[in-house]
């Protein structure tokens, strides 16, 4: 695979990781009625955006993460100030649509005021005086939804029942558990597509595809052939098959097979490979294969299991054990990876992508700052104190969290560039 493949196939399946994280997040929070002013992927200068409803879906220049921007976490863009002169535009029911902030005299149909007081998160109104003495103050109340113009752009004004803060602890927990999740639901899905695509393993003692210098083709052995017996032994399932080959390198075996209507002898001598310091026998046999809906969604629940406990016991090892950089990968360590798992076919590119969706849902529920899981823990700590931790205060925890996982990142993709490239 060259360069370009290796990074269209690293963009492909990190940006679907990213996606489905972050849609997670915004069709929870949608759902509990958050105001989501943008749907993003990647991070730094915008690449590509539309808005649909409510929602600007943006692509941006760095394919590091995404995020979804929910009114109320962060502080609002625009706001109005006793003394500012703003404009005002109405609907047909005479509430206020649109509040103009500047270029006022673009918009001629605009009613200008000077404000006096404001409320534009829970009474939703906007009053201020709208004659040149300054004498006559008019009391304006604001539509759902209203917008602020500001350079000719419309931003979405967020009542406090549309913001983050509003909702239940269960909603926003729902909210912010629900990226984990979304890569948790990938992962099962592209291993159900597997097997609906490629077939899953059985443990019935038939023989799978043949390596092409393999022991067992040179014997004479044939895909699809049922094995009776080894060396006498009857076997019942594809883990004894592969047990007794594995404890019989360089011997001769007679296999027992079932071919049709035909019960062959067929001597095979399984060639010696060393594994991990082992001397075990190989004959060139992949597993069994088969094809069903039912048992495709059975295997991707069962490969979803395993891969999240084989990440959760690597990440107590790498917690408790001696830790070293070379254990971690970044952006780069990543995609030579990628590159490398793509040279063996699709459905491994595919179920690497799956584990590594395993893996990011994972990461995320660490209990770190920055992350979901940190969220969690202050949704947490609230839940206990039965009141919010201090926003100003969780926010800068956050930020030094997420200054020091960037810092990370960067020592991680270093030390990854280091190791492949110099």
């Amino acid at each position: 695979m060259n360069t370009l493949q290796t990074v269209v196939a690293f963009v492909v399946i990190f940006g679907a990781l990213v996606f489905f994280h972050e849609l997670g997040h915004l069709i929870f929070a949608k759902r509990a009625g958050i105001l989501c002013r943008e749907f993003a992927i990647g991070f730094g200068p915008k690449v590509f955006s539309f808005k649909r409803k409510e929602t600007v879906y943006t692509i941006r220049l760095l394919p590091l993460g995404g995020f979804v921007r929910m009114a109320g976490e962060d502080p609002e863009m625009v706001e109005v100030k006793p003394g500012q002169l703003v404009g005002l535009e109405f609907n047909h029911e005479g509430h206020v649509q649109k509040i103009i902030v500047n270029h006022k005299d673009e918009y001629p149909n605009a009613k200008i005021i000077e404000v006096e007081q404001a409320d534009l998160e829970r009474e939703m109104y906007i009053a201020g005086y709208e004659d040149e003495t300054g004498e006559r103050l008019v009391r304006f109340p604001v539509a759902e939804p209203a917008f602020f113009v500001m350079d000719h752009q419309e931003i979405q004004i967020a009542p406090y029942h549309r913001q983050f803060a509003s909702k239940t602890l269960g909603q926003r927990a729902l909210a912010i558990v629900a990226g984990p999740l979304a890569n948790f639901v990938l992962a099962f899905i592209v291993f159900v597509l597997i097997g609906l695509l490629q077939g899953y393993p059985i443990d019935k003692p038939i023989l799978g595809e043949l390596t092409k210098d393999g022991a067992a083709r040179q014997a004479g052995l044939k895909q699809g052939d049922v094995v009776l017996s080894i060396d006498d032994t009857p076997v019942t399932t594809w883990t004894q098959v592969v047990e007794t080959i594995r404890a019989h390198p360089q011997e001769k075996l007679v296999f027992k097979i079932k071919r049709g209507d035909q019960v062959l002898d067929v001597p095979v001598t399984p060639k010696a490979q060393t594994v991990e310091g082992q001397t075990i026998g190989l004959i060139g046999v992949y597993s069994p294969m088969e094809k069903s809906m039912i048992g495709s969604f059975k295997q991707g629940a069962l490969e979803t299991y395993y891969w999240t406990k084989q990440i959760v016991v690597g990440l107590g090892h790498l917690i408790t054990g001696e830790f070293s950089l070379d254990m971690l990968s970044g952006p780069v360590g990543i995609a030579v990876s990628t590159n490398k798992v793509a040279q063996s076919g699709i459905y491994y590119l595919m179920k690497w992508g799956a584990i590594l969706s395993i893996n990011l849902g994972i990461v995320n529920l660490l209990p770190l700052p920055a992350l979901d899981g940190g969220r969690l823990l202050f949704f947490a700590i609230e839940g206990l104190r039965g009141k919010p931790i201090d926003r100003q205060k969780e926010g800068m925890v956050h930020f030094i969290g997420f200054a020091l996982l960037m810092l990370l990142m960067l020592v991680v993709t270093w030390n990854d560039i280091q190791k492949f490239f110099l």
